[in-house]
């Protein structure tokens, strides 16, 4: 190499050129991590609905609660 640390056109094309490729990890944190994101907000929303609200669990897997809370929350 060069005093300058760059190299010359001919040390250019000696040097393989470095491949950026999708790793398996990369992948993963695509699926992983927003997988696990809804899951961390269904759990807190099942536990503040039954350990906080002190309600049925059976409740949680209705559509109507949600509907319901849904319009507590954003009623006019």
């Amino acid at each position: 190499m060069s005093a300058k640390n760059k190299p010359t056109p001919e040390e250019d094309k000696q040097q393989p050129a470095k491949r950026r490729g999708v790793s398996k990890w990369t992948i993963t944190q695509w699926f992983l991590i927003p997988l696990l994101l809804v899951a961390a907000l269904a759990g807190g929303l099942v536990a503040g609905y039954v350990i906080i609200g002190k309600r049925e669990f059976s409740d949680v897997l209705q559509w109507s609660t949600w509907k319901h809370v849904y319009d507590l929350v954003f009623a006019p």
